[in-house]
């Protein structure tokens, strides 16, 4: 009797470890938490930001496959970065994906070894009032996130 509730309990507990919660380490920092300048994962995928300001402040994101072999990026949905602007106060001023809509589809992209992907975007209504600021830049890739910050002044 005791033998047939024992082999369904084994069979439970077998399929909690298998499908239970993974660790997630590779998560990104928390929003006020500053990144460190390179990947995540040593060694393979490096990041860098540039900000260009005129009558638009133009973000660019360079992410870079430093290894000898390709390196894939995962992402969970359609949108594969962000780019954030914070006045000097540490108060987001504008956001790139507020108003957009992204795919639910799980998306990879491949980086041959050495390779640089770009991703640009452009702040078209920055105030007119000069100040500080910072643009964070982040991939959102679950296998080599990356986050980068960037300080700039409209005069």
């Amino acid at each position: 009797m005791f033998s047939r509730f024992l082999v369904p309990l084994v069979v439970a507990v077998a399929l909690a470890f298998a499908y239970g919660p993974q660790s997630h380490s590779s998560a990104l920092p928390a929003a006020g938490v500053p990144a460190s300048p390179t990947s995540q994962v040593p060694d393979t995928v490096a990041a860098a930001l540039d900000v260009r300001v005129g009558h638009k402040v133009e973000v660019a994101l360079r992410v870079t496959n430093h290894t000898d072999h390709r390196v894939e990026l995962q992402f969970p949905n359609g949108q594969t970065h962000e780019v954030l602007v914070l006045d000097s106060a540490g108060r987001p001023v504008w956001r790139w994906s507020q108003g957009r809509l992204f795919t639910q589809a799980v998306q990879n992209r491949m980086l041959d070894a050495g390779e640089t992907v770009s991703y640009v975007e452009r702040w078209e209504g920055p105030p007119a009032k000069g100040g500080s600021y910072t643009a964070i830049a982040r991939l959102n890739s679950t296998n080599h996130p990356l986050e980068q910050r960037a300080a700039f002044a409209l005069k």
